[in-house]
């Protein structure tokens, strides 16, 4: 998506859906940090080499041949070995890999937009395994089982799908009995996922540009293809159609020029002229979905290119890391025993930070892997490999539950 301008030397609303924005605007409060210019954090530079360090010993222990996948939905699909997606694939009575890909597309898309954080205390028991799953593991394995059931379609010989219909009238109670939340076992953010899914299915019934005579989410796959040029497909266009025809499904928070910002918040010293001062965009679950669309992408024969113009991912694993390793410190570490909102200062700076961290991790990363080609460990391997996963094993040796070290009021649209 290019660049706009609404006057000389000013930026317009749109550029604030690009990475571009998003790194520009977190690069510009880390510097502040460093200088000391930020109010609830500091900055220890020095301490990047130890993370660094972390999260090369949790490469090799996961990934000795460094073989590491995307950071992906599709990960949690195989959570306790067991490939749920592959077997679907064997079962499932796609004609093409057309077919299959636009499955894989509404299967994945809904996942994701229910992937906010799930809270401490929920669980989900799998019926087929009879294992049980937390957090984003469990939201995945339930979103998994959603869309087997038929859930989300409207057609009842073709129930891996996902279509408008069925997600514009699902309810609340509908989502309750398939995430088996009860008073004992809560799901943080309930309504407002249903809210979102809700919201999905009028967006992409009333954009058949963007999705297709199909009506299902899954078109956006068709829209895609259409735009790779000999088989090849730059990752920003990933995003940017998401962005665009998945734009209209976020909470309405901040919107300019009649474009709603998303994940875009605000921050007194973000910088900036014109109507963009002060904005901070993340776009974290819609990189977070690009991220998922990767392999549906290449598997119907289609060649991504430019994984690392994506930034990483700001939530509270990849933000955890940067704590819990000493390279963020709060400057009133009281803050971190109350809650804090998603839109506060405090955490627009948290997250900033990490999005613009994790760009200076990845190189001592590969440093350390003897890997010089970025290309040959991309950022999207290496959060998977990665900086997310030592987050979480650092928190599991910290805090006996294994929570972040802040906690986030999360409305289960952003985390």
């Amino acid at each position: 998506m290019a660049q706009g301008t609404s006057g000389a030397g000013t930026r317009d609303a749109r550029w604030l859906l690009t990475t571009e924005a998003v790194r520009e605007r977190a690069a510009g409060l880390l510097a502040l940090g460093l200088d000391g210019g930020l109010d609830h954090f500091t900055v220890e530079p020095d301490r990047l080499g130890a993370c660094a360090d972390a999260v090369v010993e949790t490469i090799r222990e996961a990934y000795p041949d460094l073989a590491i996948p995307y950071h992906a939905r599709w990960r949690h699909f195989a959570v306790g070995g067991f490939e749920r997606w592959g077997s679907l694939v064997h079962a499932a009575p796609w004609e093409d890999v057309g077919a299959r890909a636009r499955a894989a597309f509404d299967l994945v898309i809904v996942s994701v937009l229910l992937d906010a954080g799930a809270g401490p205390t929920w669980r989900y028991e799998e019926g087929r395994t009879g294992e049980t799953y937390a957090r984003s593991e469990g939201l995945a394995v339930a979103s998994f089982d959603l869309f087997v059931s038929g859930l989300f379609s409207e057609v009842p010989e073709d129930p891996f799908r996902v279509d408008a219909r069925a997600l514009a009238s699902l309810t609340e109670a509908d989502l309750a009995q398939g995430f088996q939340v009860s008073p004992t076992n809560p799901l943080v953010g309930l309504a407002g996922r249903t809210a979102l899914l809700n919201r999905l299915g009028r967006v992409v019934a009333a954009d058949p540009d963007g999705f297709g005579p199909q009506v299902r989410p899954g078109g956006l796959y068709d829209r895609l293809a259409g735009q790779a040029r000999d088989g090849a497909l730059p990752a920003t266009a990933i995003l940017a159609a998401l962005l665009t025809h998945l734009g209209p499904i976020w909470p309405g928070r901040i919107a300019l020029d009649g474009i709603d910002l998303g994940d875009t918040w605000r921050h007194p010293r973000a910088g900036g002229e014109g109507e963009t001062a002060s904005l901070v965009p993340f776009h974290k679950l819609s990189q977070w979905l690009a991220y998922s669309l990767l392999e549906p992408l290449e598997e119907a024969g289609l060649t991504v290119t430019g994984l690392d113009a994506l930034t990483g991912l700001p939530e509270y694993r990849n933000g955890g890391l940067f704590l819990d390793t000493g390279v963020l410190a709060l400057k009133r570490p009281e803050e971190a025993g109350r809650p804090h909102a998603v839109g506060s200062e405090l955490v627009v700076e948290w997250r900033a930070l990490t999005v613009a961290l994790l760009d200076r991790l990845a190189p001592l990363v590969r440093e350390r892997l003897g890997l010089r080609d970025p290309a040959a460990l991309p950022l999207a391997k290496v959060l998977e490999g990665g900086t997310w996963a030592t987050g979480r094993r650092l928190a599991k040796g910290l805090r006996p539950d294994g929570t972040p070290p802040l906690t986030i009021e999360s409305d289960g649209t952003v985390f």
